[in-house]
């Protein structure tokens, strides 16, 4: 019998925060983790060296674009998409659900699939849950993602409901694609922002047997409290035994407040996105650092931060690259945004071994000036 994928370590008595670690392919992943997005295999201006030297365990591609450009066959028949990026840890895929949800008019979702256009050259494509699971494992993911139809918000009940349940047929049909059994399968529990919808869906694919179960459909225009009660009821449905992972969250507030909930796994473009536009993450709030107050400032980033740029660079500097637009400023930002959201997480693991998880989340917002809010 197989050793299981994931092993919880340890737990926090006063919340569901927990310790962990999940096997995979190309190596043990400790949990809670963040994942930095390379949706392009890339995470934009940062080689993979620096990933390393930030923290980064495992990182996130996805399945549309690479399916698109430059093809998963091509990435296949260049030894797959580890060795095609220079990244030989962890890559989990996304299935590429959201991107075709977000394309609006191009696509036109069916029983079968997802019929679409190419939003690089127009040409039409189809998915299918089948095809989802065929390159990911062409691409060779670590961790490879089902099939599923992202509901908008707002949405009515009628209209989740019928999402939810095409959802879990596509889920079925993704397992039984599923061949390459060292590629570890996540089902994703959909719903909208009806409870009864996602007990449905969690039932479903427990049911049906994933290695690992996302919480999807969030982050999608709905209102923070919303986000945080549908992550914290749907985390509750899935079980302890297998890695949860939230889908396209969040802030840093927003890290914290769902591993409290017991969620293992984020990713999110925020860090990345932001860094590029100039928005740095500190340990006391955010900064923009284009801002006057910046131009003399001698400073590094975060006193507590241990990145190249902290280590090496005045705001000054940064805001000097920033406003005269060269390339380094975004190297530089991300670098730092990305050890940030990193060494949250090396902190927040830190503090579940130690016992002490519900006096971490206190400390953070005490920094920010802030109150946690009710849990």
């Amino acid at each position: 019998m197989s050793a299981p994928v994931f092993r919880e370590i340890k737990g926090d008595p006063r919340c569901r925060a927990r310790l962990g670690e999940l096997r995979c392919a190309h190596g043990t992943v400790p949990t809670p983790i963040f994942m930095p997005v390379g949706t392009l295999a890339t995470v934009k201006a940062v080689p993979p060296r620096d990933l390393e030297e930030a923290g980064a365990k495992i990182i996130l591609g996805n399945t549309y674009h690479l399916f698109l450009r430059p093809g998963h066959e091509l990435i296949a028949a260049l030894g797959g998409l580890h060795r095609f990026m220079g990244w030989d840890r962890p890559i989990l895929t996304d299935s590429g659900g959201f991107q075709i949800f977000s394309l609006e008019e191009l696509a036109e979702i069916s029983e079968e699939g997802a019929a679409f256009r190419s939003h690089i050259d127009g040409s039409r494509l189809f998915l299918s849950p089948e095809k989802a699971v065929e390159v990911q494992q062409a691409l060779g993911s670590d961790i490879m993602m089902a099939l599923d139809t992202c509901i908008p918000y707002p949405a009515g009940y009628d209209t989740a409901a019928r999402a939810t349940e095409l959802t879990g047929r596509w889920a079925r049909r993704c397992r039984a694609a599923h061949t390459r059994r060292e590629l570890l399968l996540f089902g994703i529990v959909q719903g909208g922002m009806f409870p009864e919808l996602r007990r449905m869906a969690a039932e479903e694919l427990v049911d049906i047997g994933f290695d690992g179960y996302a919480i999807g459909g969030v982050s999608v225009g709905e209102p923070v409290e919303e986000m945080r009660e549908m992550t914290r009821v749907s985390a509750e449905l899935l079980p302890r035994e297998r890695p949860v992972y939230l889908m396209g969250v969040g802030t840093p507030e927003d890290l914290v407040e769902s591993v409290s909930m017991g969620v293992d796994m984020f990713d999110c473009v925020m860090p990345t996105r932001n860094a590029r536009n100039g928005m740095l993450f500190t340990s006391t709030g955010r900064i923009v650092i284009k801002n006057s107050r910046f131009r003399d400032d001698p400073g590094p980033v975060d006193e507590e931060c241990d990145c190249y740029n902290c280590r090496n660079f005045s705001r000054a500097y940064l805001r000097h690259l920033y406003v005269s637009r060269e390339i380094l400023a975004s190297y530089l930002n991300t670098v730092h945004n990305l050890r940030y959201y990193l060494r949250l997480m090396e902190g927040m693991r830190e503090a579940i071994a130690a016992g002490r998880f519900i006096e971490f989340r206190e400390e953070f917002y005490r920094k920010r000036g802030a109150t946690p809010p009710v849990r």
